[in-house]
């Protein structure tokens, strides 16, 4: 009967990550309810466990240790007859202590991060089925003349995190000025500027150069006047590759804004 206790735990002793992992194994075993613990149970195979682990001369953590300790402590105070001195005042009500609530709501606590680590570890192996692969490419299938007219392929999320970056930048570099005056910058006086920029240049532009200013009215203004050029196709909007940089071009056959 020893011998086979013995045998038992042995296979399972590296399988404790520590005493509160020990004891929610024995009560899980036992089939005892965690709110009401049979302290005098729990106790004895728990310190099997423990004897168990020195008859096969192996170190025993000194956390296991204290748990025995406390276990054999919470068990004694369950022994101990309860206080009655035959005197009871109606008014007040006194409700004795459990000397098992500090370990209950331990476990209960232990138990809730060992089911989360378990879900987490769930989901980490069904990542791990899961492959990805490069994206192709596909210049050789798209025509030079069709590319230009294709519709823009950076998406506003792009661009937002783009002028989001931008902000920062600037902000590291030199505080973003913030004026307080009645004379605000029009949208569309500031698409005639870019696109006028734009047509000098006769290049690609990096969409940073597209603000050289460090007011922050004229940056917001300026972000507003590309996402309108981009939505009424006057420039082009390219990025090579994702959180790469963005570039901007316009487009030769469009006029400039207001002009048809």
């Amino acid at each position: 009967m020893e011998t086979g206790d013995i045998v038992e735990y042995n296979v399972k002793i590296d399988a404790f990550e520590g005493p509160l992992d020990l004891l929610l194994h024995l009560i899980n075993t036992l089939e005892v309810d965690i709110y009401d613990i049979p302290m005098a149970q729990i106790t004895e195979q728990y310190l099997l466990f423990v004897h168990t682990m020195k008859d096969l001369q192996l170190d025993v953590a000194s956390e296991y240790l204290v748990m025995a300790a406390t276990l054999l402590a919470i068990k004694s105070k369950m022994l101990l007859p309860k206080h009655d001195d035959g005197v009871v005042d109606e008014d007040i009500e006194f409700e004795e202590e459990d000397p098992r609530d500090e370990l209950v709501e331990r476990l209960v606590e232990y138990r809730k991060f060992k089911e989360a680590a378990i879900e987490l570890k769930s989901r980490e192996e069904e990542r791990g089925q899961v492959f990805t692969k490069p994206p192709s490419d596909l210049t050789e299938y798209v025509d030079e003349d069709d590319s230009k007219q294709s519709d823009i392929n950076v998406s506003l999320y792009d661009m937002l995190g783009a002028f989001h970056k931008l902000l920062r930048r600037k902000k590291i570099q030199r505080p973003i000025q913030t004026r307080i005056t009645r004379q605000e910058i029009s949208i569309e006086k500031r698409m005639e500027e870019i696109i006028s920029s734009l047509r000098q240049v006769k290049e690609r532009t990096p969409f940073t150069d597209l603000f050289p200013s460090d007011d922050k009215e004229h940056l917001v203004v300026t972000f507003l006047a590309v996402l309108e050029l981009m939505k009424r196709k006057q420039i082009i909007v390219d990025q090579e590759n994702n959180f790469t940089e963005i570039f901007v071009e316009s487009c030769e056959e469009v006029g400039l804004v207001g002009q048809h």
